[in-house]
């Protein structure tokens, strides 16, 4: 049984008198993916700005590495072993490709590993060496998206915070760039919360989910056994096809507390 990376205990997290997040609780093994799944509001992304430091919960723990991480600034906890990859792209867009992967490693002194890491990014995205010159503004948004996953492989991280990586992105890319994260799981150990809407792509890849709603846990299981809940069938898989009718049914639901 892998050990436990992460671990969030009773967190509270709120946005002025906005609670987001209302005693979340969750784990991460070591070397294993855990999704976690939830409609636009659900407290997804601020269950990721919390670990990062970006922002600070008024209630409960987060132990990394069997310290805690919760009362710490964004560049400590980064230089703890977290690489944040953030909803939207956020590059620097009129640096080059290469100094925006370059500024991935900014808490790092090994730099004469640097170029090794460089060329294993590169081996994963062979597109950002192409254009390892160009302004990443010139990027596509398929493009930028690994670009920002390449930034954070850099950084060496022990543990990844992906943040709806399959966000605008067309079907084609979306089933590459799952790939290429399951890929850097498989070869590279690298341990990964993942936070998506695309909960069929979510729960291929990872290995444990949970779903949040209204700021709380209210599933939590292996993703063998979520993709066979009705409720995640129902609620999740099938929400494409139901349409508003299925969303409006998803916020009737109350069974699963």
């Amino acid at each position: 049984m892998a050990a436990t990376l992460l671990e969030m205990r009773n967190i509270e997290t709120f946005y002025g008198p906005i609670m987001a997040l209302r005693g979340v609780s969750l784990e991460v093994p070591e070397g294993k993916i855990v999704t976690v799944l939830g409609a636009n509001g659900a407290g997804k992304t601020t269950i990721l700005k919390t670990i990062s430091g970006v922002m600070e919960p008024q209630k409960g723990s987060i132990v990394f590495g069997g310290k805690p991480i919760h009362r710490h600034e964004p560049d400590w906890v980064a230089r703890q072993g977290i690489a944040h990859v953030p909803e939207g792209r956020e590059i620097f867009p009129f640096l080059s490709v290469y100094e925006n992967l370059m500024m991935g490693a900014f808490t790092r002194h090994d730099r004469a590993a640097l170029g090794g890491d460089l060329e294993a990014v590169y081996g994963y995205f062979p597109i950002l060496k192409e254009r390892a010159d160009q302004p990443a503004a010139y990027l596509s948004g398929g493009q930028q998206q690994m670009l920002v996953i390449g930034r954070g492989l850099m950084a060496r991280p022990k543990l990844m915070l992906l943040d709806e990586p399959s966000l605008g992105l067309s079907p084609l890319l979306v089933q590459e760039i799952f790939g290429i994260i399951r890929r850097l799981n498989e070869e590279r150990k690298v341990t990964m919360l993942l936070v998506e809407q695309n909960a069929n792509m979510a729960l291929k890849v990872a290995h444990h989910g949970y779903v949040l709603e209204l700021g709380r846990i209210v599933m939590n299981d292996t993703c063998e056994r979520l993709r066979e809940s009705e409720d995640v069938k129902e609620f999740f898989l099938g929400m494409k096809e139901e349409g508003a009718r299925g969303r409006r049914r998803w916020k009737r639901k109350k069974t699963w507390r």
